[in-house]
């Protein structure tokens, strides 16, 4: 048995033992893509809690793909940027996804109002909040069995998901196409007492999510970040008569 084949076993059983742990403590999981059920306690979006998610479209759009193709509504609040067919190339189910893109100033209301309604509701918030107003929503959240994921710092989440290490694959020495992204996604849990991590294509050549392809892909393409001086033609010289 090679070493991934190990390492592939190894979490598969760690999301077994978290999913068996996160029924047993009652609360249901929203399912999430395999490869990010991996690095999540409970092996998914666990109902009533809260997670932050790095500024990553690709990363969240991974993240709300599976839960919205399975039925569950998601709310997106205070991201203009983030188009629908960004989404539905990310197999986000358009039917179920609800984009509210500028709330201004009420954006904490709009949250907390969607969150009564909706399973999944992610924010970018715009400032700072104060412990009540965390402390009433979370409450709801508990309540209606909300997930909520925020882009940007929050208090006392379930997980955090980083990325880092990024490198594009597809182009070549001046010409090619952006094919796929690999990098490293880390979450950070307060049910772990060390960082979980993966080297995910995200995206892959098909707009989705793989890890397989992360190993091969990268190492069969040129990254888009490696630096080359490239070679040039020979220009020829004028010649100039002496003496």
């Amino acid at each position: 048995m090679g070493a991934a084949s190990t390492v592939d076993d190894v979490r598969r059983l760690r999301a077994r033992l978290d999913e068996v742990e996160g029924r047993r403590m009652g609360a249901p999981v929203l399912p999430v893509h395999p490869e990010l059920a991996a690095l999540l306690p409970g092996g998914g979006l666990r109902a009533g809690s809260s997670y932050t998610v790095a500024p990553s479209a690709s990363l969240l759009l991974g993240l709300l793909a599976r839960p919205s193709r399975e039925g569950a509504w998601c709310a997106v609040v205070g991201m203009p940027e983030l188009g629908a067919e960004a989404a539905e190339l990310a197999g986000v189910a358009l039917d179920r996804l609800v984009l509210v893109p500028d709330p201004g100033s009420r954006w904490l209301a709009v949250t907390a109002a969607l969150a009564d309604v909706l399973p999944v509701v992610v924010v970018r918030p715009v400032g700072r909040v104060v412990g009540a107003e965390v402390a009433r929503l979370s409450a709801r959240l508990r309540d209606k069995g909300t997930v909520l994921v925020v882009q940007g710092a929050w208090p006392g989440v379930e997980a955090s998901l980083e990325v880092g290490e990024a490198e594009w694959a597809g182009l070549g020495r001046g010409h090619g196409h952006l094919e796929s992204r690999a990098l490293t996604v880390t979450v950070r849990s307060r049910r772990s007492p060390a960082p979980r991590r993966a080297r995910l294509l995200l995206p892959d050549a098909r707009g989705d999510l793989d890890a397989a392809g992360a190993r091969a892909g990268v190492a069969g393409s040129r990254p888009a970040t490696t630096s080359e001086p490239m070679a040039l033609p020979p220009v020829p010289l004028p010649l100039r008569a002496v003496g």
